[in-house]
């Protein structure tokens, strides 16, 4: 992916005028556009999770929770979530951007009763804590893939080898059991998760620049890429960054029931 960084008041041909003023003007335009796509982004995650906290909660204090702990229920509303972050991901091109919205509440709410079980494991004020703590890492995570100057594409193909060994490491534990081995997945994990939110919030920055920067030198492009499915599609890696970041946390920070 091209590098587009905010600092392009110099370069030529980027569809402003080549005077001072019109530079000035065109940059302010466009950094105006980046922060409320960016935004845009941040409300779309704030409000998933924010729905699925309250149905996780809801779902415990319903006592339902102990149906999702074990059984076939359980592997449907483990499973499920990840169904849908597969069609959304290859589908998004052919949905429309209602559907990739419904996908997305309905992922949130999913993962709201997947979660609901960790109320039967951790106390509530160990889940308080892991999540304030999980929010201000993330927020000086993407502040930092946000403001800087230095491109970490490159941590991209390293942190998804990462994930998928965390996955392969975690299945071979589950027949090993080794709490050790545990405790160890959990700090990789931590530190991977916390790479991708750096990596992931420099990514859908700069896919906005280099979108932005095509359709101003060919206007004809701009339907095959709107906005409102951009914003969604970030939402949703930036969601589950800030999830699986708190889920391996609280290996850490949770106090057990």
């Amino acid at each position: 992916m091209a590098n587009w960084n905010d600092n392009q008041s110099t370069r030529s041909g980027f569809g402003v005028s080549p005077s001072q003023t019109g530079d000035l003007a065109g940059r302010e335009t466009f950094d105006a556009g980046l922060r409320k796509h960016m935004l845009s982004i941040y409300n779309y995650m704030a409000s998933g999770i924010l729905l699925t906290g309250i149905v996780a909660m809801l779902t415990a204090s319903s006592g339902l929770a102990y149906t999702f702990a074990s059984g076939p229920m359980m592997w449907l509303v483990a499973l499920s979530p990840l169904a849908i972050v597969f069609a959304m991901s290859f589908g998004r091109n052919k949905f429309s951007t209602g559907t990739l919205q419904l996908l997305f509440w309905g992922f949130a709410v999913l993962m709201g009763l997947s979660l609901s079980t960790i109320f039967l494991v951790y106390t509530g004020a160990s889940i308080a804590l892991t999540f304030f703590a999980t929010a201000a890492a993330f927020a000086g995570l993407s502040l930092f893939g946000y403001t800087t100057k230095k491109d970490i594409s490159g941590w991209g193909s390293f942190l998804i080898m990462g994930v998928v060994g965390l996955i392969v490491a975690s299945v071979i534990n589950i027949f090993v059991g080794s709490s050790v081995m545990q405790m160890a997945i959990s700090f990789i994990g931590v530190l991977i998760f916390a790479g991708l939110t750096a990596y992931d919030t420099q990514r859908l920055k700069n896919e906005y620049l280099s979108v932005q920067h095509l359709k101003m030198s060919n206007p004809g492009v701009a339907a095959a890429y709107p906005a409102g499915k951009m914003v969604i599609m970030g939402a949703l890696s930036l969601y589950l960054d800030f999830i699986n970041m708190f889920m391996f946390m609280l290996q850490f920070l949770g106090s057990r029931e």
